[in-house]
């Protein structure tokens, strides 16, 4: 399965690994973190229908899932799927509301 990771879902992984690795002066944990999120993408590409469904007025949303990283439960990585391909829409905090963050998506990379 091909596995595309939109701009902003890449700008997300980048300030939470910021977040560890500047803010906090946690190398380790911003390098689990990375190597985290690659290892439940990898694993999504092939179960893509693990993740909860979420449900949005954005048509554009229409049958995206979540899923938790691991080792970071409360950061999770949304996304679409088809047949034959992965989008990674974002990876987001769950704890903050994602709602406005996600209806606002547009089919831009």
């Amino acid at each position: 399965m091909k596995v595309l990771v939109r701009s902003a879902a890449r700008e997300d992984i980048l300030r939470q690994y910021s977040y560890f690795f500047i803010e906090n002066d946690a190398e380790r944990a911003a390098e689990r973190f990375l190597a985290s999120v690659q290892s439940e993408i990898e694993s999504l590409s092939e179960h893509p229908t693990a993740g909860s469904p979420r449900f949005f007025d954005n048509p554009l949303l229409t049958g995206l899932r979540s899923w938790p990283v691991r080792g970071f439960p409360a950061i999770r990585i949304y996304y679409l799927h088809s047949v034959d391909e992965l989008r990674i829409v974002r990876v987001l905090h769950g704890k903050r509301d994602v709602s406005p963050l996600l209806e606002d998506e547009t089919d831009e990379g």
